[in-house]
Protein backbone atom coordinates (compact mmCIF):
# COMPACT_ATOMS: atom_id res chain seq x y z
CA UNK A 1 0.00 0.00 0.00
CA UNK A 2 1.19 3.51 -0.85
CA UNK A 3 2.09 5.56 2.24
CA UNK A 4 1.85 9.33 1.96
CA UNK A 5 2.80 12.10 4.38
CA UNK A 6 0.96 15.43 4.37
CA UNK A 7 2.46 18.15 6.56
CA UNK A 8 0.16 20.99 7.53
CA UNK A 9 -2.55 18.34 7.10
CA UNK A 10 -5.10 20.10 9.30
CA UNK A 11 -4.54 23.37 7.45
CA UNK A 12 -6.28 24.77 4.41
CA UNK A 13 -4.46 23.27 1.43
CA UNK A 14 -3.14 20.28 3.36
CA UNK A 15 -6.59 19.06 4.37
CA UNK A 16 -7.85 19.49 0.81
CA UNK A 17 -4.94 17.36 -0.43
CA UNK A 18 -5.88 14.67 2.11
CA UNK A 19 -9.44 14.87 0.77
CA UNK A 20 -8.18 14.55 -2.82
CA UNK A 21 -6.10 11.49 -1.90
CA UNK A 22 -9.08 9.93 -0.11
CA UNK A 23 -11.19 10.39 -3.22
CA UNK A 24 -8.64 8.19 -5.02
CA UNK A 25 -8.93 5.53 -2.34
CA UNK A 26 -5.65 6.47 -0.65
CA UNK A 27 -5.92 6.57 3.13
CA UNK A 28 -2.52 5.32 4.35
CA UNK A 29 -1.74 8.93 5.15
CA UNK A 30 0.41 10.27 7.98
CA UNK A 31 -1.13 13.63 8.89
CA UNK A 32 1.38 16.04 10.42
CA UNK A 33 0.42 19.32 12.07
CA UNK A 34 0.47 21.45 15.21
CA UNK A 35 -2.97 21.46 16.81
CA UNK A 36 -2.28 24.16 19.35
CA UNK A 37 -5.17 25.83 17.53
CA UNK A 38 -7.43 22.91 18.36
CA UNK A 39 -10.33 23.90 16.12
CA UNK A 40 -8.29 22.86 13.08
CA UNK A 41 -9.19 19.25 13.86
CA UNK A 42 -12.46 19.91 12.02
CA UNK A 43 -10.57 19.91 8.73
CA UNK A 44 -9.60 16.26 9.27
CA UNK A 45 -12.66 14.97 11.12
CA UNK A 46 -14.46 13.82 7.96
CA UNK A 47 -11.33 12.43 6.28
CA UNK A 48 -9.48 9.11 6.48
CA UNK A 49 -5.90 8.99 7.71
CA UNK A 50 -3.68 6.24 9.11
CA UNK A 51 -2.07 8.31 11.86
CA UNK A 52 -1.61 11.81 13.23
CA UNK A 53 1.85 12.99 14.32
CA UNK A 54 2.68 16.29 15.96
CA UNK A 55 5.00 18.48 13.94
CA UNK A 56 7.47 18.73 16.86
CA UNK A 57 7.96 14.97 16.70
CA UNK A 58 7.61 14.16 13.02
CA UNK A 59 10.66 15.63 11.29
CA UNK A 60 13.34 13.87 13.36
CA UNK A 61 11.33 10.63 13.40
CA UNK A 62 10.96 10.71 9.61
CA UNK A 63 14.68 11.31 9.13
CA UNK A 64 15.32 8.26 11.34
CA UNK A 65 13.04 6.08 9.19
CA UNK A 66 10.42 5.61 11.89
CA UNK A 67 7.51 5.53 9.42
CA UNK A 68 8.98 2.99 7.05
CA UNK A 69 8.82 3.44 3.26
CA UNK A 70 7.04 6.66 2.28
CA UNK A 71 6.20 7.28 -1.38
CA UNK A 72 5.78 11.05 -1.19
CA UNK A 73 5.56 13.99 1.17
CA UNK A 74 3.15 16.82 0.37
CA UNK A 75 4.81 19.55 2.43
CA UNK A 76 2.18 22.19 3.17
CA UNK A 77 3.23 22.96 6.75
CA UNK A 78 4.53 26.50 7.17
CA UNK A 79 3.90 29.87 8.74
CA UNK A 80 1.69 31.46 6.07
CA UNK A 81 1.02 34.76 7.84
CA UNK A 82 2.39 37.39 5.47
CA UNK A 83 2.08 39.96 8.28
CA UNK A 84 4.37 38.02 10.65
CA UNK A 85 7.44 40.13 11.46
CA UNK A 86 9.38 37.63 13.60
CA UNK A 87 12.01 36.68 11.05
CA UNK A 88 13.63 34.00 13.21
CA UNK A 89 10.31 32.23 13.70
CA UNK A 90 9.54 32.52 9.99
CA UNK A 91 12.91 31.15 8.88
CA UNK A 92 12.84 28.27 11.39
CA UNK A 93 9.41 27.19 10.15
CA UNK A 94 9.61 27.89 6.44
CA UNK A 95 13.27 27.41 5.61
CA UNK A 96 15.31 25.42 8.13
CA UNK A 97 12.63 22.79 8.70
CA UNK A 98 12.08 22.41 4.96
CA UNK A 99 15.82 21.96 4.31
CA UNK A 100 15.95 19.13 6.84
CA UNK A 101 12.90 17.50 5.28
CA UNK A 102 14.45 17.74 1.82
CA UNK A 103 17.62 16.00 2.99
CA UNK A 104 15.61 13.26 4.68
CA UNK A 105 13.50 12.73 1.55
CA UNK A 106 16.62 12.44 -0.59
CA UNK A 107 18.16 9.91 1.79
CA UNK A 108 14.98 7.84 1.99
CA UNK A 109 14.07 7.95 -1.71
CA UNK A 110 10.85 9.85 -0.97
CA UNK A 111 9.35 12.34 -3.39
CA UNK A 112 8.85 15.89 -2.13
CA UNK A 113 6.02 18.13 -3.36
CA UNK A 114 6.13 21.38 -1.43
CA UNK A 115 4.33 24.70 -1.07
CA UNK A 116 6.16 27.76 -2.28
CA UNK A 117 4.33 31.05 -2.87
CA UNK A 118 3.69 33.85 -5.35
CA UNK A 119 4.95 36.11 -2.54
CA UNK A 120 8.40 35.24 -3.89
CA UNK A 121 7.68 37.73 -6.69
CA UNK A 122 6.65 40.55 -4.36
CA UNK A 123 6.99 43.85 -6.16
CA UNK A 124 7.61 42.35 -9.59
CA UNK A 125 5.30 43.08 -12.49
CA UNK A 126 6.19 39.75 -14.14
CA UNK A 127 5.55 36.32 -12.69
CA UNK A 128 7.87 33.85 -14.37
CA UNK A 129 9.87 31.29 -12.35
CA UNK A 130 13.28 32.91 -12.89
CA UNK A 131 15.45 34.93 -10.47
CA UNK A 132 15.17 38.31 -12.18
CA UNK A 133 11.47 38.50 -11.28
CA UNK A 134 11.83 37.44 -7.62
CA UNK A 135 11.47 40.52 -5.42
CA UNK A 136 9.79 39.55 -2.09
CA UNK A 137 8.20 42.35 -0.07
CA UNK A 138 8.19 40.63 3.33
CA UNK A 139 10.08 37.99 5.32
CA UNK A 140 7.41 35.41 4.47
CA UNK A 141 8.08 35.82 0.75
CA UNK A 142 11.83 35.72 1.35
CA UNK A 143 11.61 32.54 3.43
CA UNK A 144 9.79 30.82 0.57
CA UNK A 145 12.19 32.19 -2.02
CA UNK A 146 15.24 31.07 -0.07
CA UNK A 147 14.03 27.47 -0.03
CA UNK A 148 13.34 27.62 -3.78
CA UNK A 149 16.88 28.92 -4.24
CA UNK A 150 18.20 26.13 -2.05
CA UNK A 151 16.47 23.58 -4.26
CA UNK A 152 18.07 25.14 -7.32
CA UNK A 153 21.48 25.07 -5.64
CA UNK A 154 21.12 21.51 -4.33
CA UNK A 155 19.87 20.06 -7.61
CA UNK A 156 21.26 22.55 -10.10
CA UNK A 157 20.45 21.68 -13.67
CA UNK A 158 19.16 18.31 -12.44
CA UNK A 159 16.04 19.89 -10.94
CA UNK A 160 14.05 18.96 -14.03
CA UNK A 161 15.32 15.37 -14.03
CA UNK A 162 15.97 14.60 -10.36
CA UNK A 163 16.03 10.89 -9.56
CA UNK A 164 13.72 11.59 -6.64
CA UNK A 165 10.98 14.02 -7.63
CA UNK A 166 11.11 17.51 -6.14
CA UNK A 167 8.32 19.94 -7.07
CA UNK A 168 7.70 23.41 -5.68
CA UNK A 169 4.34 25.10 -6.24
CA UNK A 170 4.14 28.88 -6.17
CA UNK A 171 0.58 29.29 -4.98
CA UNK A 172 -1.19 32.48 -5.97
CA UNK A 173 -4.34 33.65 -4.12
CA UNK A 174 -5.97 30.39 -3.07
CA UNK A 175 -9.54 30.34 -1.77
CA UNK A 176 -12.06 27.63 -0.97
CA UNK A 177 -13.33 25.18 1.65
CA UNK A 178 -11.48 24.42 4.92
CA UNK A 179 -9.81 27.81 5.41
CA UNK A 180 -12.05 28.98 8.26
CA UNK A 181 -9.27 28.67 10.87
CA UNK A 182 -6.94 31.13 9.12
CA UNK A 183 -8.31 34.30 10.69
CA UNK A 184 -7.04 37.44 8.97
CA UNK A 185 -5.12 35.32 6.42
CA UNK A 186 -8.28 33.65 5.10
CA UNK A 187 -9.32 34.66 1.59
CA UNK A 188 -11.31 37.74 0.69
CA UNK A 189 -14.16 35.45 -0.39
CA UNK A 190 -14.34 33.88 3.09
CA UNK A 191 -14.36 37.24 4.87
CA UNK A 192 -16.96 38.63 2.50
CA UNK A 193 -19.24 35.63 3.06
CA UNK A 194 -19.26 36.46 6.77
CA UNK A 195 -19.59 40.19 6.19
CA UNK A 196 -22.61 39.72 3.96
CA UNK A 197 -24.34 37.36 6.40
CA UNK A 198 -23.70 39.66 9.36
CA UNK A 199 -24.07 43.12 7.83
CA UNK A 200 -25.78 42.68 4.46
CA UNK A 201 -22.79 44.13 2.61
CA UNK A 202 -19.13 43.40 1.85
CA UNK A 203 -16.01 45.54 2.07
CA UNK A 204 -13.04 46.12 -0.21
CA UNK A 205 -10.03 48.40 -0.13
CA UNK A 206 -10.42 51.75 -1.84
CA UNK A 207 -7.88 53.14 -4.31
CA UNK A 208 -4.22 52.26 -3.78
CA UNK A 209 -1.10 51.86 -5.88
CA UNK A 210 -2.58 53.56 -8.90
CA UNK A 211 -5.63 51.27 -8.90
CA UNK A 212 -9.18 52.45 -8.34
CA UNK A 213 -11.45 51.10 -5.59
CA UNK A 214 -11.50 47.31 -5.70
CA UNK A 215 -9.53 47.34 -8.95
CA UNK A 216 -6.33 45.79 -7.61
CA UNK A 217 -5.77 42.62 -9.63
CA UNK A 218 -4.89 39.19 -8.32
CA UNK A 219 -4.70 35.69 -9.71
CA UNK A 220 -7.36 33.96 -7.58
CA UNK A 221 -7.21 30.15 -7.72
CA UNK A 222 -9.81 27.73 -6.35
CA UNK A 223 -8.37 25.16 -3.94
CA UNK A 224 -9.81 22.23 -5.94
CA UNK A 225 -7.59 23.32 -8.82
CA UNK A 226 -4.57 23.48 -6.51
CA UNK A 227 -5.23 19.90 -5.41
CA UNK A 228 -5.70 18.73 -9.00
CA UNK A 229 -2.30 20.10 -10.04
CA UNK A 230 -0.57 18.61 -6.98
CA UNK A 231 -2.05 15.23 -7.84
CA UNK A 232 -1.12 15.56 -11.51
CA UNK A 233 2.52 15.86 -10.49
CA UNK A 234 2.08 12.97 -8.07
CA UNK A 235 0.88 10.93 -11.06
CA UNK A 236 3.93 12.06 -13.05
CA UNK A 237 6.95 11.31 -10.85
CA UNK A 238 9.39 12.13 -13.62
CA UNK A 239 8.39 15.80 -13.57
CA UNK A 240 10.33 18.07 -11.22
CA UNK A 241 10.79 21.82 -10.96
CA UNK A 242 9.38 25.03 -9.52
CA UNK A 243 6.02 25.95 -10.99
CA UNK A 244 3.48 28.74 -10.70
CA UNK A 245 0.10 27.50 -9.53
CA UNK A 246 -2.50 30.07 -10.44
CA UNK A 247 -5.09 30.39 -13.16
CA UNK A 248 -3.06 32.58 -15.50
CA UNK A 249 -5.84 35.21 -15.21
CA UNK A 250 -5.70 38.40 -13.17
CA UNK A 251 -9.14 39.49 -11.93
CA UNK A 252 -10.04 42.52 -9.81
CA UNK A 253 -11.20 42.15 -6.22
CA UNK A 254 -14.45 43.66 -7.46
CA UNK A 255 -15.10 40.37 -9.29
CA UNK A 256 -14.84 38.47 -6.00
CA UNK A 257 -17.29 40.87 -4.34
CA UNK A 258 -19.77 40.64 -7.21
CA UNK A 259 -19.59 36.83 -7.20
CA UNK A 260 -20.10 36.66 -3.43
CA UNK A 261 -23.06 39.06 -3.44
CA UNK A 262 -24.66 37.42 -6.48
CA UNK A 263 -24.29 33.92 -5.01
CA UNK A 264 -25.73 34.86 -1.61
CA UNK A 265 -28.60 37.01 -2.88
CA UNK A 266 -29.60 34.84 -5.87
CA UNK A 267 -29.50 37.92 -8.08
CA UNK A 268 -26.83 38.93 -10.57
CA UNK A 269 -24.76 41.96 -9.55
CA UNK A 270 -21.74 43.76 -10.88
CA UNK A 271 -19.49 45.65 -8.48
CA UNK A 272 -21.01 48.89 -9.75
CA UNK A 273 -24.62 47.87 -9.18
CA UNK A 274 -23.73 46.35 -5.80
CA UNK A 275 -22.01 49.56 -4.68
CA UNK A 276 -24.93 51.66 -5.91
CA UNK A 277 -27.31 49.63 -3.74
CA UNK A 278 -25.09 49.74 -0.66
CA UNK A 279 -24.08 46.09 -0.87
CA UNK A 280 -20.42 46.90 -1.48
CA UNK A 281 -18.45 49.40 0.59
CA UNK A 282 -14.93 50.65 -0.09
CA UNK A 283 -12.73 51.31 2.96
CA UNK A 284 -9.41 53.23 3.22
CA UNK A 285 -6.29 51.22 2.46
CA UNK A 286 -4.58 50.31 5.77
CA UNK A 287 -1.26 51.95 6.60
CA UNK A 288 0.13 48.63 7.87
CA UNK A 289 0.04 47.19 4.34
CA UNK A 290 1.56 50.12 2.47
CA UNK A 291 4.69 49.04 0.63
CA UNK A 292 4.04 45.37 1.47
CA UNK A 293 1.06 44.70 -0.77
CA UNK A 294 0.92 43.14 -4.22
CA UNK A 295 -1.55 45.14 -6.31
CA UNK A 296 -1.18 42.86 -9.31
CA UNK A 297 -0.40 39.17 -9.73
CA UNK A 298 -0.90 36.88 -12.70
CA UNK A 299 0.73 33.48 -12.97
CA UNK A 300 2.74 32.77 -16.08
CA UNK A 301 1.74 29.17 -16.80
CA UNK A 302 4.34 28.54 -19.51
CA UNK A 303 6.45 26.23 -17.34
CA UNK A 304 3.42 24.34 -16.08
CA UNK A 305 2.18 23.77 -19.60
CA UNK A 306 5.65 22.84 -20.84
CA UNK A 307 5.75 20.15 -18.17
CA UNK A 308 2.59 18.74 -19.76
CA UNK A 309 0.02 19.66 -17.12
CA UNK A 310 -3.25 20.26 -19.02
CA UNK A 311 -5.49 21.27 -16.11
CA UNK A 312 -8.24 23.82 -16.82
CA UNK A 313 -8.72 26.34 -14.01
CA UNK A 314 -12.00 27.79 -12.76
CA UNK A 315 -12.47 31.55 -13.02
CA UNK A 316 -13.61 33.61 -10.02
CA UNK A 317 -17.27 33.50 -11.00
CA UNK A 318 -17.37 29.70 -11.09
CA UNK A 319 -15.04 29.03 -8.15
CA UNK A 320 -16.56 31.57 -5.77
CA UNK A 321 -20.07 30.39 -6.56
CA UNK A 322 -19.10 26.81 -5.65
CA UNK A 323 -17.38 28.05 -2.49
CA UNK A 324 -20.39 30.12 -1.38
CA UNK A 325 -22.61 27.04 -1.78
CA UNK A 326 -20.21 25.03 0.40
CA UNK A 327 -20.09 27.72 3.10
CA UNK A 328 -23.85 28.21 3.04
CA UNK A 329 -24.45 24.50 3.53
CA UNK A 330 -22.36 24.63 6.70
CA UNK A 331 -23.36 28.02 8.05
Amino acid sequence: MTRIVVTGAAGFIGSNIVKGLNERGIDDIIAVDDLTQGDKFRNLADLKIADYVDADVFYDAFADGFFGPVEAVFHEGACSDTMETDGKYMMDNNYTLSCGLFRACQERGTRLLYASSAATYGGSASFTETPEFEQPLNVYGWSKLLFDQRMRRELGSKLERASTQVVGFRYFNVYGPREQHKGRMASVAFHQFNQFREHGKVKLFAEYGGYGPGQQLRDFVFVDDVVAVNLWFYDNPGKSGIFNLGTGRAQPFNDIAAAVISSLSDKAYTAETAAAQGLLEYIPFPDALRGKYQCYTQADLSSLRSAGCPHTFADVQKGVSAYMSWLSSRA
